[in-house]
């Protein structure tokens, strides 16, 4: 939220898993955030049943990932983690364009191409991928479980590891 909601006066309006609304307001109040304004009744599903306009992003496992990958070995990949943990550890050939700077890194881009998107562990890269489609980047595929899966699957080659805070 600290990345993408700059102004801490900003007026939230929720959309949780029902049951989970006052662990939201707290999160968001440790981190400044106290403008919760209030939260949809029945999540999601309550704006699906009311019959409102929904949109998906495409998401493969990591196994389907690395089919995709074998089949072309140049297809795009995007890391949307911070450049640190990009720089720690990551696929070779990936591309890092963190989600904290995604205003900044939308014109490298190219709305024709199909990327695939990763993060640490798929909450960023969804919320990546969720942004640049509102914005009209049909061609986003979201990696379920983010690099976490990826490296577990052992079907990526990966850089050497190098602990973050020999970076610093």
């Amino acid at each position: 939220v600290g990345t993408l909601i700059p102004d801490i006066r900003q007026q939230i309006l929720l959309v949780t898993t029902p049951g989970r609304e006052q662990e939201v307001v707290t999160r968001l109040a440790r981190v400044g955030y106290d403008h919760a304004i209030g939260y949809l009744d029945g999540g999601f599903d309550a704006w699906k049943n009311a019959g409102k306009e929904t949109d998906t992003i495409v998401s493969l496992s990591a196994e389907e990932f690395a089919a995709a990958e074998e089949q072309d070995p140049n297809i795009n990949i995007l890391d949307v983690r911070k450049k640190s943990e990009y720089e720690s550890e990551h696929i070779v050939n990936a591309t890092n364009l963190p989600l904290d700077f995604i205003n900044n890194n939308m014109s490298q881009i190219d709305k024709s191409k199909t990327y695939y998107v990763h993060c640490a562990g798929g909450y960023r890269s969804m919320i990546f991928a969720s942004i640049l489609r509102a914005r009209g980047y049909d061609n986003l595929i979201d990696v379920d479980g983010g690099f976490a899966a990826i490296k577990q699957s052992g079907k990526f080659k990966i850089t050497d590891y190098v602990c973050p805070s020999t970076l610093l």
